[in-house]
């Protein structure tokens, strides 16, 4: 389920179809996101559009609250709006159970209205709770609310609208909200749109922008934009990063980007890995390099301090362990740390040893014809320890945090 309707509309595609098949057109059906904070809506159907008066476009990203607060323009929850139903919805959203009951509404032109909702937990694959679907049944109610707010009694100025389909019209008179049909921004080209103003919205925003109409939708299928868009998001030195790891050159940057900011298709896989890492072995340090696992060292059978290097390739069609023959490998040890430095090198630095704690620092070219581990020597070298953390910055410093010392700390 997502807000990449195939009609550019409302979001949903053929679930929207099916469901709506189902239900038919008579009650609302809302869909929300249970996996971003605040449950924000990505689907609405066209019955909740025409009992409230709001367009998709005005609530997608939303939390579907705002119906108990009277017009757009309210920032508060109706006071007539009971509480206590309002407490047991929030109780079955954190709990991730059902929920039926009657609530008070508001549409956008402030007439109030009883909804009759019922929510239920959508579970992914692993049984995870990814979504709430809600069902609204309609049903007009007599309450003395006074007179609305004036915000939404202006009259409306007349003027030409330019409509997503480049047709000029002239606008509505009345109330309502003609400017999330008709707007002027689509009097400008899709190059100026691209280049100005859609290139600087966020992935997620680009993929809420394409549920507004036909246009837009085809608009944010360019690939180009979407590398506008992520470049913007994550940085030139990111971008360019992404460009060169195996296997996304094949992807479009729009999949790149949704999959990247919502995490949708990330699913753990269990592999399944020739080759061994032998002697068994404990408190070893492995650390990744592009698609590669690399292994070194361990503790062994009756403390036997390990120090030899093993190499996964995730990449491989069939990955498996490869015992890799280095020269000059660092002494046996446990309890060290094993970091990548520039893409191919891996800097090791301290441990226990047969000769107690460590403090030296070795570097292994991975990608060199013949591997050789190559000790490096500096000034006041950190206090020998195992059991602390390390890693890389900026490419050539090494920053080496806590542990254990013979003092007991570090």
């Amino acid at each position: 389920v997502g807000p990449w309707g195939a009609d550019g509309c409302r979001g949903g595609g053929g679930f929207s179809l099916a469901i709506e098949g189902v239900l038919g057109g008579a009650c609302g059906l809302v869909v929300s996101d249970a996996l971003e904070p605040d449950f924000p809506i990505i689907y609405v159907n066209r019955g909740f559009e025409d009992a409230t008066g709001y367009h998709a476009e005005e609530v997608l990203g939303r939390n579907c609250r705002f119906l108990q607060c009277r017009g757009p323009f309210a920032q508060r929850r109706h006071p007539l709006v009971d509480a206590i139903v309002v407490t047991e919805i929030q109780r079955c959203l954190e709990e991730g159970t059902e929920f039926q009951g009657d609530l008070l509404n508001f549409r956008k032109d402030g007439s109030p209205f009883m909804t009759s909702l019922q929510l239920k937990p959508i579970y992914g694959d692993d049984e995870t709770i990814t979504h709430y679907m809600g069902i609204q049944f309609f049903n007009d109610c007599n309450v003395d609310l006074g007179p609305l707010p004036g915000s939404m009694a202006k009259e409306v100025v007349r003027s030409t609208w330019i409509t997503p389909d480049n047709t000029l019209r002239p606008s509505p008179t009345g109330k309502g909200n003609f400017c999330s049909e008709y707007s002027h921004l689509f009097q400008l080209s899709d190059e100026v749109l691209c280049q100005k103003i859609l290139s600087r919205l966020s992935p997620r925003d680009i993929a809420s922008v394409n549920s507004v109409c036909k246009r837009l939708y085809h608009m944010t299928k360019n690939d180009h934009l979407w590398r506008m868009v992520c470049q913007n998001a994550w940085g030139n030195d990111a971008t360019r990063a992404l460009e060169n790891v195996a296997g996304t050159k094949s992807l479009a940057w729009g999949r790149l980007a949704r999959e990247l900011t919502t995490l949708e298709a990330v699913t753990w896989k269990k592999l399944t890995i020739g080759g061994s890492v032998e002697p068994s072995r404990c408190n070893f340090s492995a650390c990744a390099v592009g698609n590669r696992v690399v292994l070194f060292g361990g503790e062994g059978v009756n403390a036997q301090p390990m120090n030899d290097t093993f190499v996964l390739d995730l990449s491989a069609s069939k990955p498996e362990w490869r015992h890799i023959n280095v020269g000059l490998a660092p002494p046996g040890r446990w309890g060290h740390t094993l970091s990548c430095l520039n893409g191919s090198l891996l800097v090791l630095f301290g441990g226990c040893g047969g000769q107690g704690l460590l403090n030296d620092v070795f570097i292994l070219d991975l990608d060199a014809k013949h591997p050789t581990w190559r000790e490096i020597f500096g000034l006041t070298p950190p206090v020998p320890r195992s059991w602390h953390s390390s890693c890389t910055l900026d490419g050539s410093k090494l920053v080496v945090s806590g542990g254990c010392a013979d003092s007991g700390k570090s």
